[in-house]
């Protein structure tokens, strides 16, 4: 009677490929050898690895974070698991346990888009939105800003459309917290940009007066704001295993918390810092260049009867038929930009002896009397 002994063993050259033997041994009926199949895994991750790796894919399923290998690799490494296994390892994991179907080769990336990222922070932002449906039926959206080059989440908006005033508080929100970036990358919708459609929006108004330049994608291709894209598709898993939110202000204090919750994540596309530390480690560039001042203090002052607002201790002026009116200001040191809705009022540079800043605008004079000739 023929008798099959399998042998599994995995290659020292090739780990990632499982080699059979097979060899066929002649034996004798009661034998031990000759009593069914013979298999050995001395190469196989132990049952206590592979739970551990089950248990932090679902801990982050669970937390709505990336599970995919890498994620579960460094949430073993921090966990305190030693020796760590591999990405290849855990992958494996996974497949054998069902939680995962492994895909057929795709197409090259790099066939397909030429990638490219910002070499410092604050060098370019990325500002798009995406939809939220609130508890009850309403939809509205979310603003979101994110620096292309350390990934970090600058802002995230709770609004109720995608509008130009509710994109500038989110603009502001960035800007006190992490200076003025040196281009803004939106696509064309006409909250964001409008040079493509002829009109120049709001925002390209305001950006200009600041000095930082609005670009945007080309029309019907959103690869170009892909980190982006990529940044909602991950704030989405995130809001889906959250309590849904009924109103604008609980859906705003669940964007509170998911931006730390993300600016404080490895990420993989910066080789295992998070957003925040890249952010700390990089060079930041201003619109000029040069690397950036502080974050400007952003105020709204009402300008007074007289045609003038307070800032830093100083009066600036700037005319009568403003009075009333909330202005923004965005200081900087000595540099000062002041707006009323969308309108760059003025800009100026502090002078620290004198208490009054004049507009320079010389008030209307008196109506010069007719001359009368004695010979008339």
């Amino acid at each position: 009677m023929w008798l099959r002994s399998v042998v599994i063993y995995t290659s020292p050259a090739r780990r990632s490929t499982s080699t059979w033997r097979v060899s066929r041994r002649r034996g004798r009926r009661g034998s031990s050898l000759g009593r069914g199949l013979r298999l050995t895994t001395p190469r196989l991750t132990s049952a206590l690895v592979a739970d551990e790796v089950v248990r932090a894919r679902k801990e982050l399923d669970e937390e709505g974070a990336d599970n995919g290998a890498i994620s579960i690799m460094w949430r073993l490494q921090d966990g305190g698991l030693d020796p760590v296994p591999s990405r290849a390892t855990i992958h494996r994991v996974l497949v054998r346990r069902g939680l995962v179907v492994p895909e057929p080769r795709k197409q090259p990336r790099s066939t397909v888009w030429c990638r490219f990222e910002a070499s410092a922070p604050n060098q370019m932002w990325q500002m798009d939105s995406l939809d939220y449906v609130l508890k009850g039926g309403p939809v509205v959206v979310v603003i979101q800003l994110e620096d292309d080059c350390s990934r970090l989440d600058l802002a995230d908006l709770a609004a109720v459309s995608e509008n130009g005033d509710d994109v500038w508080v989110a603009f502001q929100g960035a800007a006190s917290a992490h200076g003025l970036p040196k281009l803004m990358l939106t696509d064309n919708g006409s909250a964001f940009n409008g040079h493509r459609r002829g009109f120049t929006t709001d925002l390209e108004a305001r950006l200009h007066a600041l000095g930082v330049k609005p670009i945007s994608s080309s029309v019907s291709h959103p690869q170009t704001c892909g980190k982006s894209e990529r940044g909602h598709k991950t704030l989405r898993k995130w809001l889906a295993k959250q309590p849904q939110a009924e109103t604008l202000d609980q859906l705003q204090a669940l964007l509170d918390r998911y931006r730390v919750f993300y600016n404080n994540r490895r990420h993989q596309a910066l080789g295992g810092l998070t957003p925040q530390q890249r952010w700390n480690l990089g060079d930041k560039t201003g619109p000029d260049g040069t690397p950036i001042p502080p974050p400007p203090l952003i105020t709204s002052p009402t300008v007074s009867p007289r045609g003038s607002i307070g800032v830093d201790g100083t009066e600036i002026g700037l005319h009568k038929r403003h009075a009333g009116a909330t202005t923004t200001v965005f200081r900087t040191g000595d540099h000062v930009t002041i707006f009323i809705g969308a309108v760059n009022i003025r800009t100026l540079e502090l002078d620290r002896n004198r208490r009054y800043q004049p507009s320079g605008l010389k008030p209307p004079g008196r109506p010069k009397k007719a001359i009368v000739s004695p010979m008339s």
